[in-house]
């Protein structure tokens, strides 16, 4: 399996394009607002309500880890906790410097296999059944926010544009747990992803393996792959534990946003908080730009205006959010990774003689 920080690298220019974009649209929605605005209801940011913020979310990382474990112990042999701990903030760099947070279950996976042997393929099912518990709560909960959405006094364009990326959204997720849940499925998209890049593979690496070899080895992957991840989802135990941690971290994740908006003075109705931050995280699993950078942010200005809320103070509780769930997260992570990556180098990790 390709290194997953050589990935990054080769598609460093594409990343970066993406961050521009993002920026692009956060000046854009900073110029409307007024940045002036945002920056006095900044100003008289609440100390106390930041920091509890930092603490909320290091107990939604704590609860991330514990369900990580979970399902780990029912396809493979967890590492420990402090481990385990370690290799999710890695893989939160992986998640938020690619679109739709593509890059951190790939991170998560290799990272198990370089530092504890496990295959790759069980710990991608296991980053991948992670996954999918994260999206039951916003599925759930989306699906009622988009009826009441529909009953708001807003514009008919907001209302189509919001509606479609749910939809998309969903699709989305469906497709994957469909091809987790289907390995004949999984493996002809695979198949036919690896046939149509087969040529190009070939002259650029100038290796004369047979496409039959890739075949087998796709198919072996991918049965493992969706045996350990079938069994996770079928596993009654884990799949309610799981459940119960799903929703605990989206609780969790309710009272940090509330926080935020206490942070800056403003106390939002709550349904309606839950409701529009609930559809702004689930439109941000689309894998469009990285940490959906403007995308949520607009979205959240547009349905908040619907309540009364100011753009400038939804823009100001957002950045507060973003400091502790995106950029803390993102920086410690990236040293996390990078440590991971020189010991990797140095070949002071367990690697596995075959997978």
């Amino acid at each position: 399996m390709q290194d997953t920080y050589e990935i990054i690298r080769k598609h460093k220019w594409k990343i970066a394009l993406s961050f521009i974009l993002a920026a692009f649209i956060i000046f854009a929605i900073t110029f409307l607002v007024g940045l002036s605005d945002i920056l006095n209801v900044l100003r008289r940011t609440n100390l106390e309500f930041l920091i509890l913020n930092f603490i909320l979310e290091l107990a939604i990382l704590v609860t991330w880890t514990l369900r990580w474990k979970l399902i780990l112990n029912v396809v493979d042999k967890a590492p420990n906790f402090k481990t385990l701990f370690f290799m999710l903030l890695a893989s939160l760099f992986g998640n938020n410097i690619t679109p739709g947070a593509a890059g951190g279950e790939p991170l998560r996976a290799y990272l198990l296999r370089e530092v504890e042997g496990t295959p790759f393929e069980i710990g991608f099912a296991s980053s991948t059944a992670d996954r999918v518990f994260e999206f039951f709560p916003f599925a759930l909960i989306s699906l009622f926010a988009a009826i009441l959405i529909l009953t708001w006094e807003i514009s008919i364009w907001t209302r189509i544009i919001v509606s479609v990326l749910i939809f998309l959204a969903m699709v989305f997720f469906g497709i994957l747990l469909y091809a987790g849940l289907k390995k004949e499925i999984a493996q002809r998209i695979i198949i036919s992803l690896a046939r149509s890049v087969y040529p190009f593979f070939v002259k650029l690496t100038r290796n004369p393996i047979s496409f039959l070899d890739i075949k087998d080895k796709l198919i072996f992957y991918v049965n493992r792959f969706s045996t350990g991840f079938v069994h996770v989802l079928k596993d009654r135990k884990v799949f309610i534990f799981g459940f119960i941690l799903s929703f605990g971290m989206w609780g969790l994740d309710m009272v940090r946003i509330y926080v935020c908006f206490m942070a800056v003075g403003s106390y939002p109705p709550i349904l309606p908080l839950v409701i529009i931050y609930t559809v702004a995280i689930l439109i941000s699993f689309l894998p469009i730009l990285p940490g959906s950078w403007g995308i949520r942010e607009a979205t959240m200005v547009a349905l908040f205006a619907v309540v009364g809320v100011s753009a400038d103070v939804v823009i100001a509780a957002s950045l507060i959010d973003r400091l502790a769930s995106y950029i803390f997260p993102t920086f410690v992570g990236a040293i996390v990774a990078l440590y991971y990556g020189k010991q990797i180098r140095k070949g002071k990790m367990v690697i596995p003689n075959s997978l």
